[in-house]
């Protein structure tokens, strides 16, 4: 089963994941993550990670790439598409590229 990743709106095959050469989180490593735990196919402490990433999303001035009540949603997706039932799911939000 080929792993799937949820790049910019879409999930997509692990090996087709890409971003924007000139994305800022590439150039310059503007932007966020959160490394998150899966036990038995559910994320750890998600609230948790929720708050953390908003709190440093804040600090960098960077908005929510979804709403903040879609992306608990989509790590769950994320976790089923993939067969997680113990491992990490790695959230990177980046400022994007720049206008």
């Amino acid at each position: 089963m080929p792993r799937i990743a949820y790049v910019n709106g879409r999930y997509v095959v692990h090996s087709q994941a890409s971003v924007h050469i000139e994305d800022r989180g590439y150039q310059f490593a503007d932007g966020v993550y959160e490394v998150c735990e899966v036990s038995r196919g559910h994320i750890v402490d998600m609230p948790r990670h929720l708050a953390r990433l908003e709190r440093s999303l804040k600090e960098l001035s960077i908005a929510w790439p979804v709403s903040e009540g879609v992306l608990p949603l989509l790590l769950r997706e994320v976790v089923n598409r993939n067969g997680v039932v113990n491992g990490l799911v790695y959230v990177q939000v980046t400022r994007g590229v720049a206008s």
